[in-house]
Formats: C-alpha cells, structure tokens, sequence
C-alpha cells in the first residue's frame, strides 16, 4: 500500500523538527533555524519564484523537481510557527467541493476578494 500524502508530510515534519535543534553547521535545516523565520520565509519566496520560472518554460520535471523544493521549505516554515502540515491538509479538505468564488466570497473582511484573472 502507497503512504498517504500526509503521511508523507508528517514524516517531513517530524525530520525537519528533529534537525531544529541539530549543529547548524551540519545540517541545512538548523542553518535555516538558526538563521530566523526571515531567511525561511524568503527561501520559501525563491522556491515558489522557481516554480513559476519552471511553469513558464513548461517543463514538467522541472516544476515537480521545485515544487517538492518549496513543499519542502514550507513544511520549515510551519514547523518554524509550530503548525503541524495536518493542518493544512484539514484547511484544504474542508475547503473540498467548496466553489473558488464561494470560498473567496466566505472570507469577507478577513481574505479579501478572490485573485484578478487575465482575460
């Protein structure tokens, strides 16, 4: 039997908290700890940047090649906020068969207006 894809991103999570705490000169992770939620929040910035580049050039490997980069840069930012990936997982679950339009309108004040589209 495959694992779950959350299974997938527990166990990423579980690693990624592990190496928190490690020697930052051994580990990518505890460099990326020790250096702030600043740096992460920014790698997280290049790798979602990477992925667009790889989406404009339509190269398919490349996109999940930089998106299992920016998943794996975003479990290091919510682990850097103490949010376990489940819980992303239960926002989207929730938001299952939800109409895009129904869910922005949902928001209100809170998310403002759903994103302009190019014609």
């Amino acid at each position: 039997m495959r694992p779950q894809p959350g299974d997938t991103l527990a166990r990423l999570a579980a690693v990624v908290a592990s190496r928190r705490v490690a020697d930052p000169d051994q580990s990518y992770v505890a460099r990326l700890f020790a250096r702030g939620t600043d740096t992460i929040l920014k790698k997280v910035g290049e790798e979602a940047t990477e992925v667009v580049i790889a989406g404009k050039d339509g190269d398919c490997e490349k996109i999940v090649y930089e998106m299992a980069d920016l998943w794996f840069h975003c479990v290091v930012a919510l682990t850097a906020f103490g949010i376990e990936p489940a819980r992303v997982l239960a926002e989207l679950e929730r938001r299952e068969g939800l109409s895009g339009l129904a869910e922005f309108a949902g928001r209100g004040a809170q998310g403002g207006s759903p994103p302009e589209l190019s014609p």
